[in-house]
């Protein structure tokens, strides 16, 4: 199972939608697939909207200037690095003990369990070994001291991979019932239940020896599309310099895009902006077609050697979520949209349009600049989640006043911002607070994320300490929507609470209208490839912009260079069939907050203990399970209705605010 979050590198593509782009990087989060499978990477939703375009640039400080409180008690892990090179070296001396067992399975279960111990073992040390490197260095990139001990991390990192290697096979060679006779022997080794017999499950689609040896060497080239297109769109892409209608000459890179769309209230500006970038993208949509032909065509030639009916099914066995799950998110919001379309439509009347189109989507309905301080932002989060219940409350304010928090910018550290749960110490939270509102929000997410990891631990044993996706966003965008409640009924300003609004609605549109949209695309792309028809750039074109239009209606001019977006959005070359998880997130959370913010105290307090429940439910079970064990059927589209209902409710809420002005 998967657990804790890292910091993501978000986009803002012309649409306003939050395109979340995944850094190829294992030093962010050690995750468990299972407890002898490798670590992955996943990226958090932490909503930074262009805070530095929006909050301007301050002078960035020494970080010896900066108070301590403000920042990491790193010394909670380790003291020293005297003391992390100790455990390194004793994690050496785990993986020979760990790989003098191979063979030895077949004895009996007290080989396996002492596998599985030892196993734990080591994933306990790594994970500490590694953050604490990685945690350091993101503290200062400069330091050539802890890159090198980084360095020594990923060496035993690739050691510790290969002494893993040897396990699932040999355990798959004991039958099954053997197993689970064995089990119900040992309680200790009963512990394991869940983490085998999924094992066991995912065999039927393992193949012989000569099979995984042989989809083994074409493994070595499955990533190459990716590698394609991230060389096509950032290393050989020629963004292009205009002039813009206002007299302004601006080279158009995706940040300065970006800003552009955000601030610059001339439409006319807006409007030349996005022709000039979506060009640069329409000029090599037949090398982007190819690239991503090759994609799918890669994951259906995977899903069928592995005896999959489909992509979709492939891609949802290892969490074994059915695909209705899927097929209803899709259709439930494509039939839900009206929400969206009333928006737009608000957002023409607001801003006096003529006519509105997407790259209308981002400019702000007020001028509103207020900063909020850090102290301030602190105590109005732990304000917020006062709904959660006391326990949580308390939890919340005990870790944002005990260092848990990098908060100010600093001299060589890495930029953005994530939660990292480090096992049995606490979670690790980067920010680079700049006294804007989304930095607020931020802190209110990655605070959700910190809870969900740290119940998830101090509950769970480690290997079932981590958490899926598809469960990852409950807590985090909870906390989002407590602090918007608790904010617009603190706030007497009406353009603050217009701006709050604004905000709110916004992040919907980007962390679930438009992911499931993705998903739309995806999974009719992949279906066009497992019928035999062919893949090229206008098939893309007209399917994304048929998509389009069935979410937006006559709400938006929609441009006809919408058609290419297609081109450009990262997860579909990087990470196919992945972005649905944050809609399925964001509405579980929905569905919760319904009652967790009721008025009957009876229903309200149930909801609160399931809700704690699932926190602390870490990876003991298929998410789709702990979800119903909390009271959210995903299965049923009434769960992914509580986002439209919350998005016309905002909607509405807007509109009565804009009417006061």
């Amino acid at each position: 199972m998967t657990s804790n979050f890292s910091k993501s590198e978000e986009i803002q593509s012309e649409e306003g939608f939050i395109i979340i782009k995944l850094r190829k990087r294992e030093d962010k989060t050690l995750m468990k697939r299972n407890p002898f499978a490798l670590f992955i990477i996943l990226c958090s939703v932490s909503l930074l909207l262009f805070s530095s375009t929006l909050g301007g640039k301050s002078a960035v400080s020494k970080r010896s200037d900066i108070a301590d409180r403000y920042k990491w008690n790193l010394t909670d892990i380790y003291p020293d690095w005297k003391t992390w090179e100790a455990d390194l070296n004793k994690l050496q001396d785990l993986i020979d003990q760990f790989v003098a067992l191979k063979g030895t399975l077949a004895q009996g279960p007290e080989q396996v369990l002492q596998a599985m111990r030892i196993s734990d073992e080591m994933g306990r040390a790594i994970d500490h070994v590694y953050r604490y490197a990685s945690l350091s260095l993101d503290l200062d990139q400069r330091n050539n001291d802890i890159n090198a001990n980084m360095q020594q991390v990923r060496i035993t990192w690739s050691k510790f991979s290969t002494a893993l290697s040897w396990f699932n096979p040999e355990l798959l060679t004991l039958p099954k019932e053997t197993m689970m006779a064995w089990m119900d022997q040992n309680k200790d080794l009963n512990l394991y239940r869940f983490a085998l017999s999924d094992l066991y499950r995912q065999q039927e689609h393992v193949l012989d020896e000569n099979g995984e040896r042989l989809l083994s060497y074409f493994s070595r080239v499955s990533s190459t599309p990716d590698e394609v297109f991230n060389a096509l769109s950032t290393a050989d892409i020629k963004f292009p310099t205009i002039t813009l209608p206002s007299g302004q000459e601006v080279q158009l890179t995706p940040a300065t895009y970006q800003g552009l769309l955000s601030t610059d209230r001339d439409r006319a500006d807006r409007q030349a902006a996005f022709k000039a970038h979506l060009a640069t993208y329409a000029d090599n949509a037949n090398t982007y077609a190819a690239i991503y032909n090759s994609i799918l065509q890669r994951d259906w030639a995977e899903a069928q050697a592995r005896n999959y009916a489909t992509t979709l099914d492939a891609s949802l066995f290892g969490n074994s979520i059915p695909t209705s799950v899927y097929e209803n998110l899709i259709n439930t919001v494509k039939r839900g949209t009206a929400p969206l379309r009333r928006y737009y439509d608000l957002r023409k009347k607001a801003l006096k349009l003529d006519a509105i189109d997407l790259y209308d989507g981002r400019i702000p309905l007020v001028d509103f600049d207020k900063k909020y301080e850090y102290d301030d932002a602190v105590k109005d989060v732990i304000e917020a989640v006062k709904p959660l219940g006391k326990t949580y409350q308390d939890r919340v304010s005990a870790g944002l006043n005990s260092r848990w928090v990098d908060v100010y910018e600093s001299e060589g550290k890495t930029p953005g911002g994530y939660s990292s749960g480090v096992y049995r110490v606490h979670p690790y939270i980067l920010m680079n607070y700049n006294n804007t509102i989304e930095e607020v929000f931020t802190l209110a997410h990655e605070i959700g994320h910190g809870l969900h990891s740290i119940l998830s631990q101090e509950t769970q044993p480690y290997v079932y300490s981590g958490y899926t996706l598809f469960v990852a966003e409950v807590a985090s965008t909870m906390n989002e929507a407590l602090l918007l409640d608790y904010l617009l009924d603190k706030s007497k300003d009406p353009k603050e609470r217009i701006m709050l609004l604004q905000r709110s609605i916004d992040n919907i549109l980007g962390t679930f209208f438009t992911q499931v949209l993705f998903a739309d695309f995806e999974l009719q792309m992949h279906r066009m490839v497992e019928q035999g028809e062919p893949i090229t750039a206008e098939v893309l074109s007209k399917t994304y912009y048929d998509l389009l239009k069935a979410y937006y209606g006559d709400s938006a001019e929609l441009d006809e260079l919408y058609r290419l977006t297609w081109a450009r959005i990262p997860h579909f070359y990087e990470r196919p069939y992945y972005v649905y998880q944050y809609a399925t997130s964001f509405a579980a959370s929905a569905w919760l907050a319904q009652s967790v913010m009721s008025p009957d105290k009876q229903k309200r307090d149930a909801a609160l203990d399931r809700f704690t429940t699932l926190l602390k439910s870490g990876g003991n079970n298929y998410p789709m399970e702990q979800l119903k064990k909390a009271g959210v059927d995903m299965s049923q589209p009434e769960v992914v209705q509580a986002v439209l209902d919350r998005t016309n409710d905002l909607v509405g809420r807007l509109e009565a605010e804009l009417e006061k002005m």
